[in-house]
């Protein structure tokens, strides 16, 4: 079973926001140390960043397709092609962390790297709306 906190759609919500939030905080504090030309600085704390997704947001993705989604499926049949898209975006998450993990370790900070952790917040805003408007169905 899915933990109480992720079935209910007021408290799902809100870890949805906290972690997107502190995304946005890192993104905005790359962005300056970019401007600045703060590149070691801005290494750093790329790779929090890398950390605080993997941590927060791929975890949560992990607990939900291990318990909430499958539940879902399970009550609600009729859900399932939107689950799946729900799990494919995890994927496109788990895919751009890994490329900016990798270009990290290859070439060091870039806008490159800036870019796709702006395309993290994107993506993962178009999820948590997805998904909140199938969970009150649940």
């Amino acid at each position: 079973m899915s933990g109480k906190g992720l079935k209910h759609v007021d408290s799902h919500s809100a870890i949805h926001e906290a972690a997107l939030e502190e995304a946005r905080e890192l993104n905005g504090i790359l962005g300056k140390l970019v401007n600045d030309n703060q590149m070691d600085k801005a290494l750093e704390i790329a790779y929090i960043a890398v950390e605080h997704w993997e941590t927060r947001t791929l975890r949560h993705a992990d607990a939900e397709e291990e318990g909430l989604y499958k539940e879902l499926v399970e009550e609600s049949p009729e859900l399932k092609d939107e689950v799946i898209a729900l799990t494919r975006d995890h994927d496109i998450l788990r895919f751009l962390v890994k490329e900016i993990k990798q270009s990290l370790e290859t070439e060091g900070f870039n806008r490159g790297v800036l870019e796709m952790l702006h395309t993290l917040v994107h993506v993962d805003a178009f999820h948590n709306q997805e998904e909140e408007r199938i969970l009150p169905h649940h």
